[in-house]
């Protein structure tokens, strides 16, 4: 008997190459266990005209550009979309009305596992563009710890050398270290991994500490819809 095929994804890549093919890996992997095939497209965003007009507060073009992206898989069979990185879930607001396809908002997920979770106060991990605003401010209430600037630095630092392929285990070690400051100091009751390329040298082997990983939290909404 021939496998069934899931729904078609149009996924928003290139935001980090790592993430792109960690949501990738993982997508084929929740597809096989149902003994399901997976149909997939995938649209290569340009990482620094992401980061630039997220930076330059740019929310509707960067809505746009991304709308831009969603319309061209759609036209390839795309029933829905989603985005493997966190920042560009800076412009949702702006994005969801002028999407060509449903969007499968990472934020809004992240936000429902904190409630199924029953947690109030969390840290986060992440760009220091998600960690300052506590991304972005819409994780409704959710008390976020906002760490000290040079612990800001520490973990932008990190998380570009992460991102680059380049990250020693004394630096993974000093994210652990900074995870159990915000746990006893700060009384943060969970650290949210929230940038996707730290599920590729953070996971259930090394982590000592409550965590959520945000992308895994993404990958498994995405799966019921697909599979549904």
């Amino acid at each position: 008997m021939s496998s069934q095929e899931g729904r078609c994804l149009g996924l928003v890549g290139g935001l980090g190459p790592g993430a792109t093919v960690y949501y990738y890996r993982e997508l084929l992997a929740a597809h096989a266990a149902q003994s399901r095939v997976p149909r997939m497209l995938i649209a290569h965003a340009d990482v620094n005209r992401v980061m630039s007009a997220a930076s330059a507060k740019d929310f509707g073009g960067l809505a746009d550009y991304l709308a831009g992206l969603i319309g061209s898989m759609k036209a390839g069979g795309a029933e829905m979309t989603a985005i493997v990185a966190l920042t560009p879930h800076i412009c949702v607001p702006q994005l969801t009305p002028i999407s060509p396809l449903p969007l499968i908002d990472m934020v809004s997920e992240v936000a429902a596992e904190i409630r199924a979770r029953g947690l109030k106060r969390v840290a986060m991990f992440g760009t220091r563009f998600t960690v300052e605003t506590r991304m972005f401010g819409r994780l409704d209430g959710v008390d976020v710890v906002m760490p000290k600037p040079d612990e800001i630095e520490l973990i932008q630092n990190i998380y570009a050398d992460v991102v680059a392929g380049r990250s020693t285990p004394a630096q993974i070690d000093a994210l652990r270290r900074l995870a159990h400051i915000f746990i006893e100091r700060d009384g943060a009751e969970a650290i949210l991994l929230a940038g996707t390329d730290l599920s590729t040298v953070l996971d259930q082997t090394n982590i000592d500490f409550p965590a959520i990983d945000c992308a895994a939290v993404h990958i498994k909404a995405i799966t019921e819809r697909l599979l549904a």
